[in-house]
C-alpha cells in the first residue's frame, strides 16, 4: 500500500511528453488489460476505447483540442467513446458473453437480464448516452491508477471537441460519441510542472465520518 501512495503521489496531469520515449508493447497490453479489468455498471462496459497512434489523425485532433501538445507528444492517446444508445443487441451479446465466460446457459441469466432491460434499456436515449460517460470515466480513473502504477504517465483531458473528434474518428456511424480521452507515454525533463508540489484537500476538509 506505501508504495501504490508513493505512486499517486509521483504521478501528475503531465502536460509536455518526451517524443523519443515510447511506451513497451508490454507494458501498452498491461494498460489495456488494467482498462479491460475496470469496473462499470452491470460489468456492461458501454464504451469502446480507440488507441490512437497515427500522427496524421492525431495533428487533426491536436487542432480540435485546443492544439494542447499532449495530443501528439504522447507516446499514445486513448480515446474513451461512450454509446450514444445501449440497446438490445448490446445486452443480448453482453449475456451470451457472460454464459460462455461463466460456462452456464443463457436461460440461467434470464433474471438478470430482465432486469437490465427493465432499466438501463428504459433510460431515455440521451440518459444512456449520459450513463455511459460515467462508465468511461470509471475507466479513466482506473487508468490513471495502472499508470501510475507502472510509473508511466498519463494525462486525463476534457479539453476538447467532442463533435470534432467523432467526426475525424468517424465514431457518430459507430453509435458513439468522444467522452473523455487521455494521453500515455513519459514526462518530459522540461515540463516544470512535475516538480510542483500536488495540492489535494486536507483530509480533515474531504472526508466526513457520520
Amino acid at each position: 500500500m506505501e508504495k501504490y501512495l508513493e505512486n499517486l503521489n509521483w504521478r501528475y496531469a503531465t502536460k509536455r511528453y518526451d517524443e523519443s520515449k515510447k511506451l513497451s508493447e508490454e507494458n501498452l497490453e498491461n494498460l489495456k488489460e488494467a482498462l479491460r479489468l475496470s469496473a462499470s455498471s452491470y460489468g456492461l462496459q458501454p464504451y469502446k476505447i480507440l488507441v490512437i497512434e497515427d500522427e496524421e489523425i492525431r495533428k487533426k485532433l491536436r487542432k480540435e483540442a485546443w492544439d494542447q501538445p499532449q495530443i501528439t507528444e504522447a507516446s499514445q492517446l486513448l480515446i474513451f467513446a461512450a454509446y450514444t444508445e445501449f440497446n438490445q443487441e448490446h445486452l443480448d451479446k453482453f449475456i451470451s458473453n457472460t454464459a460462455k465466460t461463466r460456462r452456464m446457459e443463457e436461460k440461467e441469466l434470464e433474471g438478470y437480464k430482465n432486469m437490465i432491460e427493465n432499466t438501463t434499456l428504459q433510460l431515455p436515449k440521451e440518459q444512456q448516452q449520459i450513463w455511459a460517460a460515467k462508465q468511461a470515466y470509471i475507466a479513466l480513473g482506473n487508468l490513471l491508477s495502472a499508470a501510475a502504477t507502472f510509473r508511466i504517465d498519463a494525462s486525463p483531458m476534457e479539453g476538447f471537441s467532442a463533435e470534432g473528434f467523432d467526426k475525424i474518428l468517424n465514431l457518430k456511424e459507430k453509435g458513439l460519441t468522444t467522452a473523455v480521452i487521455a494521453a500515455v507515454g513519459y514526462r518530459s525533463m522540461e515540463d516544470d510542472y512535475q516538480h510542483l508540489a500536488k495540492v489535494r484537500k486536507s483530509k480533515e476538509e474531504l472526508f466526513t465520518t457520520i
